[in-house]
């Protein structure tokens, strides 16, 4: 009897099993995150909000903007991994070693590891204060606190990172153009990336669609169905504004020979009412722009520069904060009404039936999967097919992810 060739190699089958299971298996543990903000005279109590968050929704990270005490007990013994922030203006009393262990052990050390944080921030946009002390002193408390935390043993587990704007970037007419700021580039941000990386910590940075987008433009800003956009350089087509942003911020990290350094985007939202004058601020584009970047940012498609990686990202924010100062945009950000009801539905709750439905599709998913595999199994000798050691390759988090920044059309706007 001729003996069959099976039509498709043992290796290549396991092989794309293998890696199809670790993207469902990175896209379901990478979840979402939101920033938590607190500028509001009408919040319900954190332990209501960590008790949520972790029950009612795929939520599964939260970013701080400080470190404080009854919001991190809140999280205690909850899935939600927990980043806080130091505030610009304990930046250069941080630099002392003295100060830098005395905060650890103060606002880290009595929360784990039954609260899970992972990332401490130094500051929040300081690169765009434009106040010297601060920006010089900037990449020393990165160094100082990373040293506090390698003293405790703990440097594994939590990260030290600072979030910046776009206005990091000079104007460029393309994505692949885009670089950071003359002075800031060698003097503050080199470093500070040679200090990610040793630290094997992110770049993280807050990428607003939203503050540049125009009429023309507010479709490709939502990735809503549009004409797109074409880098002139690469000819690689855009589709969507935030993936203009990402790869600008990972051309700048590439011309500074730092392009393998992950990219975390801090913050990005859209807000539900603004000023008057203003276009596309309602419900309706809140909730086109939120749901849309979830499904992208979590597709594992990436971006024209870097695709086939999923991305970090926190939405701005948790809450309407109602004493925020500013434009009526900054205090409408809101995912949720303070009764932690949706103020618009991006499926991001558990008990609702399309929330069902995605861990229900990503289970049957799976299940397919495994059974086509077991197929190619029988197809090709059963367990004959183990006498050959396999080397099945599986995606790294790290292979996974990249990049971020703010334009209109492609220029991006400081």
């Amino acid at each position: 009897m001729e003996k069959k060739t099976p039509l498709i190699s043992l290796d290549s089958t396991l092989h794309a099993t293998l890696l199809l299971l670790a993207l469902v298996f990175i896209q379901e543990v990478q979840g979402i995150g939101v920033n938590y903000g607190t500028i509001a005279d009408n919040l319900p109590p954190p332990a209501e909000v960590a008790k949520f968050l972790s029950k009612s929704t795929i939520i599964n990270r939260v970013r701080l903007f400080d470190a404080n005490p009854e919001l991190l007990r809140a999280f205690k013994d909850t899935r939600i991994e927990v980043t806080i922030t130091v505030p610009n203006n304990q930046i250069p009393r941080v630099t002392n070693l003295t100060v830098a262990r005395e905060w650890v052990q103060t606002n880290v050390q009595p929360f784990i590891p039954s609260t899970k944080l992972v990332r401490i921030l130094v500051g929040n946009e300081v690169l765009s204060t434009a106040n010297k002390l601060l920006i010089s002193n900037l990449v020393p408390a990165m160094q100082t606190l990373h040293v506090a935390l390698v003293e405790l043993s703990i440097d594994s587990h939590i990260k030290v990172t600072t979030p910046h704007s776009l206005g990091i970037l000079v104007n460029s007419t393309t994505p692949s153009g885009a670089r950071f700021r003359q002075g800031y580039d060698t003097h503050v941000i080199k470093p500070m990336l040679s200090f990610l990386r040793d630290s094997n910590s992110p770049f993280m940075v807050n990428p607003y669609p939203f503050f540049g987008f125009s009429v023309d433009t507010l479709d490709y800003a939502l990735f809503l169905p549009n004409s797109g956009m074409v880098d002139d350089v690469t000819h690689l087509r855009y589709t969507n504004m935030l993936d203009a942003q990402l790869d600008s911020v990972y051309s700048a990290m590439k011309v500074l020979g730092f392009e393998d350094v992950e990219i975390v985007i801090g913050e990005t939202g859209w807000p539900t009412k603004g000023d008057p004058a203003q276009i596309g601020v309602d419900p309706m584009s809140a909730s086109e722009y939120n749901g849309n970047l979830i499904r992208h940012v979590t597709s594992g498609v990436g971006t024209p520069l870097m695709p086939n990686r999923t991305f970090e990202t926190y939405i701005f924010a948790l809450f309407d904060e109602n004493l925020k100062p500013g434009p009526t945009c900054e205090r409408n950000f809101g995912l949720f009404w303070p009764n932690m009801t949706p103020v618009y539905d991006i499926h991001i709750m558990r008990n609702t039936a399309i929330g069902v439905a995605h861990y229900r599709h990503k289970s049957r998913l799976i299940i397919m999967v495994i059974l086509s595999f077991i197929g190619s199994w029988r197809a090709v000798g059963g367990s004959k097919m183990f006498l050959k050691p396999l080397k099945p390759h599986l995606v790294t988090r790290t292979e996974m992810k990249n990049t971020n920044a703010r334009l209109t059309t492609f220029v991006v706007q400081a």
